[in-house]
């Protein structure tokens, strides 16, 4: 349940370069037995004519193997199928080419409310995965009883196609080699290439009518379009991340097809792009503060018993690698990059704050192989070499989704705030001068931008934020709320969501909200 650094897998790009994301009528859709029954829209919001086809289609439900193998993540099998879900790629000329959404359903136990629709984040998570890993879980609380909890692969993202798929495993291992340190007119010229050509690469691979159409603004049309296809008259919504984008942006455009919604971990749809990111690296500063005090308390700990100094002795263990790279036992060095990935990877959770402190240890040994492992987790890179598409769409969708920074003087400002921000991501090379990523050369103009949300109609939501949370700093949440007029629950802690992760306060609030749209009391804070 990620929201992933701006930069992709440049992390902080190592604070060098961060700113551098056939008509017919209403068919059927299906019912918990997998019967037919018609498809169902709420009150004005009934899809246009041309859109029939898509909003009244039946679904055939079948076994997941295809889709997510059960030994692996361990979903109820008895009480769990999938399907596809067939939207348009261009909503305004719908009888053109097609896509297919990957769903998995872990059906209801009891007296079934709706549909609840869950995304993990991004962009670029699967969450036909995550309901695979969670939904076991889910299932036991009340919410397995009363919804069908549903996980979906938005267009382009994990078994949903066609895939976003931009480099070939050998040209993302290459990609990653790459140092990012290099701050000379020359270096940067070679980041600003290497930017240019992952950019061609995509439009050469994916053509530019598709990458045109896998932002946001297409996401929430196909989402509604799940909603109908489920049998559900109103939407029930559970977004962690970047997927409180899409929970936003749906409100906004079908506000009255909203039952419940909950947003956790909230992206700012008003947040200043070069603000929001220099939020964000502070945030994991936050969090890497928080681990360097655990750690020093805890004794023996890689980064020295002072937590002032930890920052300081981070720096003198990561910086060497520019230069000399760690090697590691399966034959791939720990570049500096990876260093600063793997640790970021970390701060996401403390459950990974043990193997930080490992990975940590190790290096001071002259090993890399734990820190490289959780930048391959980031990286979403399997021990076979072969990686998830997540990487590539997450840069195909944030390219389409905010307009891209060109303007030198931001650059540079971002530069240097995001080093001042994140002092334990800074690889102390730089200039001041800041770096163009893929957006700044992507072959289609973005298709949504930072704006004030607009929403009218909407029944009151709930948005939960984080204090210290590393990836969506806690204002952000507090902002959304806002702009929702939702109910706010504040979660203390060190951690990116908070939502169905054990906390009985959170749980039992969003739960009540879910079940019996009972509204967590004002100011609630677990």
């Amino acid at each position: 349940m990620t929201r992933r650094t701006r930069s992709g897998r440049r992390i902080l790009r190592g604070v060098t370069a961060i700113a551098v994301t056939v008509l017919a009528v209403a068919g059927c859709s299906t019912s918990l037995d997998g019967s037919a029954q018609p498809a169902t829209f709420s009150s004005g919001s009934a899809p246009t004519p041309s859109l029939d086809r898509f909003y009244g289609q039946q679904l055939h439900w079948e076994s997941c193997d295809d889709y997510a193998d059960q030994k692996s993540y361990g979903y109820p099998e008895d009480r769990t199928d999938c399907t596809t879900v067939t939207v348009p790629i261009d909503y305004d000329n719908p009888d053109g080419e097609s896509a297919q959404l990957a769903v998995l359903r872990v059906r209801a136990k009891g007296d079934k409310i709706g549909s609840l629709l869950m995304n993990p984040g991004g962009p670029g998570g699967s969450g036909v995965e995550f309901m695979a890993g969670r939904g076991a879980d889910f299932s036991e609380t009340e919410l397995g009883d009363r919804f069908d909890l549903i996980g979906f692969d938005p267009r382009g993202i994990g078994k949903s196609t066609p895939e976003i798929r931009c480099l070939t495993d050998a040209e993302r291992d290459e990609l990653r080699a790459v140092t990012l340190a290099d701050m000379t007119p020359a270096g940067i010229a070679k980041q600003e290439q290497e930017a240019e050509d992952t950019a061609d690469k995509c439009e050469q691979r994916m053509g530019t009518e598709y990458l045109a159409h896998v932002g946001t603004a297409d996401v929430v049309k196909d989402l509604d379009v799940l909603r109908a296809a489920l049998g559900d008259d109103k939407l029930n919504y559970l977004g962690y991340s970047y997927g409180t984008r899409i929970g936003a942006t749906y409100a906004e455009e079908f506000p009255a097809n909203v039952r419940a919604m909950v947003n956790d971990g909230a992206v700012d749809p008003a947040a200043d792009p070069v603000e929001d990111t220099v939020e964000q690296m502070a945030g994991f500063q936050s969090v890497f503060d928080a681990f360097a005090a655990d750690c020093a308390a805890g004794g023996e700990c890689p980064l020295g018993d002072d937590p002032s100094q930890a920052t300081k002795r981070f720096q003198e263990l990561t910086r060497p690698l520019i230069d000399r790279p760690a090697p590691t036992g399966v034959g791939r060095s720990l570049t500096y990059e990876d260093a600063i990935t793997g640790t970021v990877q970390a701060l996401y959770s403390e459950g990974l704050w043990e193997p930080l402190h490992e990975g940590l240890a190790q290096l001071i040994r002259g090993n890399g192989d734990t820190l490289l492992r959780l930048a391959d987790m980031y990286e979403g890179r399997d021990t076979n070499g072969h990686y998830e598409n997540m990487n590539d769409a997450f840069t195909a969708v944030r390219c389409v989704d905010d307009p891209p920074i060109t303007d030198q003087a931001t650059l540079d400002r971002l530069d240097t705030e995001g080093r001042r921000a994140a002092p334990f991501a800074d690889d102390g090379r730089g200039t001041g001068v800041g770096v163009r990523d893929e957006c700044a050369f992507w072959p289609v103009p973005p298709t949504s931008a930072p704006h004030v949300l607009d929403v009218q109609g909407l029944p009151t939501t709930v948005v939960i934020s984080t204090t210290n949370d590393p990836a969506t700093p806690y204002e952000a949440g507090v902002a959304l709320a806002k702009s929702l007029d939702a109910r706010l629950i504040t979660f203390e802690g060190d951690q990116h969501t908070a939502s169905l992760e054990g906390d009985d306060c959170v749980d039992d609030a969003v739960i009540a909200y879910f079940v019996d749209l009972t509204l967590p009391d004002e100011g609630l804070t677990c």
